[in-house]
């Protein structure tokens, strides 16, 4: 870590810290190991984050950013409300198989014991999430293809399928695929 620039630097250790979240042993991860994998001292790593919450709250930026620009995308790519909904469960569903140490952020089991503040943010988004998915039904709605008066539970259905599949993804220490049969049980929820 000696020849990289202070903003490469915070990248490496998200990167890491992110690494190290997709390889859970029950145990918690400590500044102290991050610094020993990356092989710096504690000091080091406080020299690019006040603490440790910050450094999840730069995990918690990246899956904002990567996910709403995402979403934003999708939204102007497709004109179809329900094709946005399927879209948008589809591609949240391939941002956690791509990266498994987030999805133990997306579902609060890496914020344990960590500042409150941190799950009330991923709370937060998760709220998000379901109004975008709320939002393209709707406009399901206005394009004839959906009921307006259901747009509010079918989101919340495939906001609850979504997150499920994000925790059994995580429970299988990554080994149940979250996109297994998505396809089918999403026509079921939009149909």
């Amino acid at each position: 870590m000696a020849n990289t620039k202070p903003g490469e630097r915070k990248l490496q250790i998200l990167q890491t810290l992110a690494e190290m979240l997709e390889h859970p042993k029950g145990e918690k991860v400590t500044t102290a190991a991050l610094a020993a994998k990356l092989e710096v001292s504690e000091a080091a790593l406080y020299r690019h984050f006040a603490s440790k919450a910050q450094m999840f709250e730069g995990l918690i930026e990246f899956i904002e950013s990567t996910v709403f620009g995402l979403i934003n995308q999708i939204n102007e790519q497709q004109e179809n409300g329900l094709s946005q909904a399927q879209a948008i469960a589809g591609m949240l569903l391939n941002f956690a198989e791509r990266n498994p140490g987030m999805t133990r952020v997306l579902i609060g089991d890496a914020l344990v014991n960590e500042d409150e503040r941190l799950q009330s943010r991923m709370n937060q988004f998760i709220e998000r999430v379901e109004m975008a998915l709320r939002q393209s039904l709707r406009l399901a709605a206005t394009q004839g293809q959906a009921s307006e008066a259901e747009a509010v539970t079918r989101a919340g259905m495939i906001t609850s399928l979504v997150v499920g599949r994000w925790h059994r993804f995580a429970k299988s220490r990554f080994k149940q695929s979250p996109t297994d049969n998505v396809p089918a049980q999403l026509a079921i929820l939009l149909g």
